[in-house]
């Protein structure tokens, strides 16, 4: 048996065990991956679409939203993706639906849906977020009218400072 079939097998095994086989790509033993979510739909249940630009552009933010702050109403024209770093985020969409996000979240944001975040904790939201746009299109569009305050959400009971 050569070394690489040999070595093929091993990763196919590797894969089976109950955690994720991301590491499996000849990752050094030191290094480890956790699966944090895979799916193939949006926070509303859509099925994830990827538009095609003539320059496609990926843009990284770190995001922070200060307790008891929202985002207003806005919507994305692209897929956009995120991880909660720190905090509490409620999310309000278009239809009535919210989803919470906590610390170690990942977030699959609605594509042109009306939502808005909002801070719920008792400390500023930090998110990673990434935007897979293209060069010269808009990642974020905001409302141009008040769209509403949404869930009638439950604010954390924060320590006296």
């Amino acid at each position: 048996m050569s070394t690489r079939f040999a070595k093929k097998i091993a990763q196919a095994l590797v894969c089976l065990l109950p955690f994720s086989c991301l590491w499996a790509a000849d990752y050094d033993a030191a290094v480890k991956a956790r699966l944090i979510t895979k799916t193939d739909v949006t926070g509303n249940g859509e099925l994830i679409k990827y538009p095609s630009f003539a320059s496609a552009e990926v843009s990284a933010l770190e995001v922070d939203i200060a307790v008891g702050a929202e985002t207003g109403w806005h919507k994305h024209p692209v897929p956009v993706y995120g991880y909660v770093l720190a905090g509490r985020l409620l999310v309000d969409m278009e239809g009535g639906k919210s989803l919470t996000f906590n610390p170690g979240d990942a977030i699959i944001e609605v594509v042109d849906a009306w939502h808005n975040g909002r801070n719920i904790g008792c400390e500023p939201v930090r998110l990673a977020v990434f935007y897979l746009g293209g060069k010269d299109v808009a990642n974020v569009v905001k409302s141009p009218s008040d769209m509403g305050k949404g869930s009638p959400a439950q604010l954390e009971k924060c320590p006296a400072p």
